[in-house]
């Protein structure tokens, strides 16, 4: 008793087959039984009609016949394999010919056909050859996914405001809405948005970022939707755009505040109908993505100045994550700063094992205008320039070891003297020069200028303790 042919595995979507012949009869055959296996299947007459439907939507499979009266399959496998160098195509022939196959194979056809053929051996040599395109697949967003989990350590911290965070990144996740992701520069922003993807239904599904302010906007409307071929000067081939390529997963959107008018009305198409037109086409197409904004700008008030679509802001706005300024979460400095220590450390295979804690309390002084960027750039930088096992203030950035740190921030200078009472007007980093000279200078008299022996009375290093004899010009 003949055994049943194994089903394709369940998937999110029906993989795609076209099948071109000019026999109407073994048309309609071939779509019966793949229909049956439980393929969405497409037909096609002939050359020109199937490269039609190849430029109008994608596919998974081609199954053509090679000698058809318009346009050859050859013709077809080539005009399929510009439009999607991945497609699996089956090349099919009462006519078997050398030439023919030799040509087909080099094109990139999976497979040569002999007409007649069994059926169930094609059921089982398109099983076969869709099960490995979606395996190369899940091998290339499981690296993406390993890439990002990877970032996703970044987002570090224990301060309120980032606990805040991470709960709504799980609430949001769970949704399939549209989030707006606000916050200055070097914050974070497409962390979080990986974050997001990948704590949702969609996370088997690409993640693709786009910066809207780094692509010029004759090229942006090409990168987000793609092309048909003739589209521009250039444009020799359909390309799918990003929208295309994140297809069913997400797509994160960052800068959104630089995307120009016109873009804004085509986003807007996306978001309210779920559907997009490539450059030059004629045909729509169906967009099954997460969309994520981010901005560092206010939105609300360009808006306001007529410099954004107030009906595009509230379809972003659905969902919302603030992210806070490093200088505000300053509990969260140490935590991160370490973790940048150890993953520069291990990368440039240095013996960097720590930050001293006059290291530390300059870092948490400092305004970080850049946020955690910055932070992350200073540490990278002190490990490269740091020769002992700890980072010491000399190879922090001059501007985090300046004595201005927190006066920066509150636009007030340094007023030492007498140390104040805790209140109004009060400075902690100039209250921290002030300690810092005065017991310093106190360890030098009781060793009697001896810097080696002072040092160790504050249980210090030597080349902290001369970096802090230079600074404060101390004899």
């Amino acid at each position: 008793m003949k055994q049943p042919m194994p089903q394709p595995a369940a998937a999110q979507s029906s993989p795609r087959i076209l099948v071109v012949d000019d026999e109407p009869s073994m048309r309609e055959m071939l779509r019966i039984v793949l229909r049956r296996d439980g393929y969405d299947v497409v037909v096609a007459a002939g050359g020109q009609e199937a490269i039609q439907h190849l430029q109008a939507q994608p596919f998974d499979l081609l199954l053509s016949d090679i000698r058809m009266p318009d346009t050859g399959g050859v013709d077809v496998l080539r005009a399929a394999k510009q439009i999607d160098g991945n497609i699996v195509a089956f090349m099919m022939t009462a006519f078997a010919s050398t030439e023919s196959a030799v040509e087909a194979m080099r094109l990139g056809a999976s497979d040569y056909l002999t007409k007649p053929f069994s059926m169930d051996e094609l059921r089982l040599k398109v099983r076969q050859h869709l099960e490995a395109r979606r395996l190369r697949e899940e091998n290339l967003l499981l690296k993406r996914a390993l890439n990002s989990r990877y970032e996703f350590s970044n987002i570090l911290g224990r301060s309120d405001a980032m606990l805040q965070v991470f709960a709504t990144i799980q609430t949001v996740a769970a949704t399939s809405s549209t989030v707006l992701i606000a916050g200055e520069s070097g914050t974070g922003k497409e962390l979080v948005a990986r974050a997001v993807h990948f704590n949702s239904l969609r996370r088997d599904r690409p993640f693709v970022a786009v910066n809207c302010g780094a692509v010029p906007e004759t090229l942006l409307e090409s990168e987000l939707f793609g092309h048909v071929r003739g589209a521009f000067t250039g444009a020799l081939s359909n390309k799918k755009g990003l929208i295309e390529t994140a297809e069913g997963g997400t797509i994160f959107l960052d800068e959104i505040g630089e995307m120009s008018p016109s873009m804004q009305v085509k986003l807007l198409r996306v978001l309210q109908d779920h559907r997009f037109r490539r450059l030059g086409g004629t045909e729509e197409a169906q967009a099954d993505v997460r969309v994520i904004a981010a901005t560092n700008q206010d939105l609300p008030k360009m808006v306001a100045d007529g410099r954004f679509r107030e009906d595009l802001y509230y379809r972003l706005h659905v969902l919302s994550i603030k992210l806070p300024l490093l200088r505000d979460r300053a509990e969260d400095i140490p935590l991160l700063a370490e973790h940048f220590l150890q993953h520069f450390a291990s990368q440039m295979g240095k013996r960097v094992r720590t930050i001293s804690a006059e290291a530390m309390q300059l870092l948490q002084a400092h305004a970080w205008p850049g946020n955690v960027r910055e932070l992350q750039n200073a540490i990278e930088r002190a490990v490269a320039l740091e020769q002992t096992e700890s980072i010491l203030p000399e190879t922090l950035p001059d501007e985090v070891r300046s004595a201005e740190g927190l006066a920066w921030r509150t636009g007030e200078k340094p007023a030492l003297g007498v140390l104040p009472e805790l209140g109004e007007g009060f400075n902690l980093e100039a209250r921290g020069e002030e300690f810092y000279r005065h017991y310093i200078a106190l360890a030098l008299q009781r060793a009697g200028g001896v810097q080696v022996k002072a040092a160790e009375l504050l249980g210090m290093s030597f080349r902290s303790f001369r970096y802090y004899v230079k600074k404060y010009n101390l004899r």
